[in-house]
């Protein structure tokens, strides 16, 4: 199959190796050309614009940041909606805002397109190993017919029903993992200032009810002072705002999720939004030494 995408960072770069190495034929875009080297050198096309690689591909996948920037490569002057789409599927895989991808999907209908809006959680180490957890919104005929896809770059798969409702998928998972990364910076905080040694807490906890990913995936990270970006500190906030605009939109309120916002807002404050999320121990721990 032809497929393209757009996005080729962090984790964006995985995921599409993944469709390469199953010996699709791929064309690529990103804003930082060099972004695609590695692609391009396994055998992926490079294209200059997204309008392009939507003209060569029959599924669009798009991996970038911001929603501003998922408007962009749909939407812009060299975007894929100026490219003649008919019959092609539009695949936005960006944390993004379920408004935005109720959008994108009417806009493809306009043009006999069809759209999934499809957020990942796992982060680059899902990313890698294929394992991600990927929530699909939109038609549901459509997306069986790309599911093939999603196994090749995730586990855990999974229909959530209409357009947008990836989006709101996801939002509630960012809502669960910001109460995971405070409870695992804060167990950390505890337990060093306790005097325990923390790597047997870390064992011990993490063997019970207190288990999460987080304490298992980034509290080790955090004791070899790695705050290399598996997922950026500037991106979760981006992720918090959007779960906290549309709990305002359904007059419910989150404390504990605005909390953890203010926390990571206070983290990017220092100069750290470019840090994986784990360095929220920060805030406590002077450039993350004990």
């Amino acid at each position: 199959m032809k497929i393209g995408f757009i996005g080729t960072g962090v984790m964006g770069a995985a995921m599409a190796g993944h469709l390469l190495d199953a010996g699709h034929e791929l064309f690529v875009y990103n804003r930082t050309k060099s972004k695609t080297d590695q692609l391009v050198t396994r055998g992926a096309i490079y294209c200059d614009q997204p309008q392009k690689v939507a003209e060569n591909a029959e599924v669009i996948i798009s991996m970038v940041g911001y929603p501003r920037d998922v408007r962009q490569i749909y939407f812009g002057d060299n975007g894929v909606f100026k490219a003649n789409i008919d019959g092609k599927i539009l695949i936005d895989m960006t944390t993004s805002e379920p408004a935005l991808a109720i959008e994108i999907y009417e806009a493809a209908k306009s043009v006999s397109a069809d759209s999934l809006d499809a957020p990942v959680s796992g982060g680059d180490i899902g990313a890698k190993n294929a394992t991600l957890t990927i929530m699909v919104g939109g038609d549901e005929p459509v997306y069986e017919k790309v599911e093939p896809l999603f196994e090749i770059m995730g586990k855990t798969i999974a229909y959530q029903g209409k357009a947008g409702n990836g989006q709101h998928t996801k939002m509630a998972n960012q809502i669960a993992i910001a109460g995971t990364m405070t409870a695992m910076t804060e167990l950390l905080v505890y337990a060093d200032k306790a005097g325990l040694d923390v790597e047997k807490v870390l064992n011990t906890v993490g063997g019970g009810s207190a288990a999460t990913w987080s304490l298992t995936n980034y509290a080790p990270r955090i004791l070899r002072e790695d705050y290399s970006a598996g997922f950026f500190v500037k991106h979760f906030i981006k992720d918090l705002g959007i779960a906290l605009a549309e709990a305002k939109k359904m007059d419910i309120e989150l404390p504990a999720t605005a909390q953890a916002k203010e926390l990571y807002d206070r983290l990017a404050d220092a100069g750290f939004e470019n840090d994986g999320t784990q360095a929220l121990i920060k805030l406590w721990w002077q450039n993350g030494k004990r």
